[in-house]
């Protein structure tokens, strides 16, 4: 008896509070809405500052206060950003998220006004003392890493400045880019694609011009494209890639998107034909292009689009051509680690081509949402009509990932 009472006691003592705990949900809960309210409102007023005039009269002396090096202009000019800017941008804030605690009544609610009260605190500060030290992604000097996918770092912050005034208006979190697909501009970059002649390339040029991007058609069947407003074709043969550098080295985007697929085949000419195409020359190309990523800003504005194929996870009922984009798939994220620029992948289900003339999905239609998730900074871009895709892919390409960052490291400055 004396064992059980004791045993109640201690069941008495370890007794939940689920009132206390229910509190404690119930504020956590209300804390990170707050959050991700502020940045919400934060980014929208931003955005509003670029398309309404008597906001835009304000925020202009923030954007006219930098040099393309993200170097002050003067003093006075970055004192005037902090105060018609930051300071104006912070304080409403402040307000704004005052009012909805006060009406809402959620303590938890506050947290978001204490998170703005830290952006006043640090835009007051600067203006006072005239520092920069901690404004972050105004630090000046060269962009030594490429534009996060999950903050907003400075070279993420420095398109916003140099390369479209009307996009990346994210501060901390890119959430309202993504919602508002202002997280990468194709506008007035020059996009270099292989496989222009085929179905998805002329498709993805139709959409890219839509963007008022320039295109550079890269094609080993230049007979096969029609002149056309914007569009540059540059033939080019397979394993002369090293010849298209001049061409490169004047490339925002190249996108690698030729192919070959001999379906059933296993001889030895389709063997070396499909890796020679599939995977050999798109890495070659991938190598060049990487040489012309130089410059103080190049990290910022270089990019390459691969697609790789939902062949990466799922069978595409043609061996050698799940085989050979699976290698190149591979190959990406291993060169991903080394952070020279951004590398998307497009992992694309069965569209009609003349690779697959069974595909399920038109071109175009692909071509659309690829730029639709580009420009919404996906990294990883699949297009297919297969679910299971949507959960094997994130699965493999993460674990392949941290493999190939533990056992493997780059020669680069040894």
């Amino acid at each position: 008896m004396k064992i059980l009472a004791e045993l109640i006691g201690i069941e008495a003592k370890l007794q939940i509070d689920w009132v206390l705990v229910n509190t404690c949900l119930q504020f956590a809960s209300w804390g990170l809405f707050s959050l991700l309210l502020a940045e919400v409102l934060r980014d929208s007023y931003h955005a509003l500052c670029h398309q309404v005039s008597w906001l835009a009269k304000w925020h202009n002396k923030h954007h006219t206060a930098y040099r393309r090096d993200l170097s002050i202009v003067s003093l006075k000019a970055y004192q005037d950003s902090q105060l018609y800017h930051d300071i104006l941008e912070s304080s409403l804030l402040v307000v704004v998220l005052m009012i909805i605690a006060l009406v809402v009544q959620q303590m938890g609610l506050w947290l978001g006004v204490l998170y703005a009260c830290t952006f006043l605190f640090g835009a007051s500060q600067r203006y006072i003392l005239g520092t920069i030290d901690t404004d972050y992604n105004h630090l000046p000097g060269p962009l030594e890493t490429t534009p996060s996918v999950w903050w907003v770092n400075r070279s993420y912050h420095w398109r916003h400045h140099f390369d479209n005034v009307n996009a990346y208006y994210s501060g901390v979190f890119p959430l309202v880019d993504k919602i508002l697909g202002t997280g990468l501009s194709v506008k007035g970059k020059t996009v270099a694609l292989t496989g222009a002649s085929g179905a998805l390339g002329q498709a993805l040029a139709a959409e890219l011009l839509k963007q008022n991007a320039k295109i550079v058609a890269l094609t080993t069947n230049p007979e096969k494209l029609r002149e056309q407003v914007g569009v540059k074709v540059v033939p080019w043969q397979l394993g002369n890639e090293a010849e298209l550098r001049d061409s490169l080295e004047k490339i925002d985007i190249l996108i690698i998107n030729h192919g070959v697929n001999f379906y059933a085949s296993r001889t030895p000419e389709a063997i070396n034909s499909s890796y020679e195409v599939n995977t050999f020359s798109a890495l070659r190309l991938m190598d060049i292009f990487l040489t012309t990523v130089t410059g103080p800003q190049a990290k910022a504005t270089k990019e390459i689009w691969v697609n790789t194929s939902e062949a990466e996870v799922s069978p595409a009922l043609s061996p050698l051509y799940e085989l050979s984009k699976r290698a190149l798939g591979e190959i990406v994220t291993l060169k991903r680690l080394d952070g020279d620029c951004v590398i998307r992948k497009l992992i694309l289900g069965p569209f009609k081509s003349q690779l697959n003339p069974y595909g399920v999905m038109s071109a175009q239609q692909v071509a659309w949402a690829i730029l639709f998730l580009a420009r919404r900074d996906y990294r990883n871009i699949i297009v297919t009509i297969n679910p299971l895709t949507y959960i094997l892919f994130p699965l493999k390409e993460t674990s392949r990932w941290l493999y190939y960052r533990i056992f493997s490291k780059t020669t680069k400055g040894q």
